[in-house]
């Protein structure tokens, strides 16, 4: 709202300060909120994604993954192949818990022999 002499240009801004509907509310440059009126599908303003519908084709998902991936450290397969190494790995473990186990039980290993062994 301009107002010149007593001449008022331009219409009320209808999302003023004191406008009780939802607002963007994503962070801005300057650290604060965003108070831009909120779109109702997703909850932010056109300005930070409220007007984008997001990839439609397979492609289209391909690539916005592949422009968002940073390092790829946590990417399903591998973390498929961490849990699959852990999975080894205790098993491996339990295994060698097992035959120390019999050892001691034989006699041939003491039961404190790892005592000998620095950490």
């Amino acid at each position: 709202m301009l107002t010149k002499d007593n001449v008022t240009i331009g219409i009320e801004w209808r999302f003023g300060p004191g406008w009780p509907g939802q607002r963007c509310g994503a962070k801005t440059r300057k650290g604060a909120e965003c108070q831009r009126p909120a779109n109702k599908k997703n909850g932010r303003c056109r300005l930070h994604g409220g007007a984008s519908t997001g990839p439609r084709t397979p492609d289209g998902r391909e690539r916005i993954s592949q422009a968002n991936m940073r390092h790829g450290k946590y990417t399903k397969d591998k973390l498929e192949i961490q849990q699959m190494n852990a999975a080894v790995g205790r098993a491996i473990r339990k295994e060698l818990r097992q035959i120390e186990q019999g050892l001691v039980r034989e006699g041939v290993l003491a039961r404190d022999w790892r005592q000998d062994f620095p950490s």
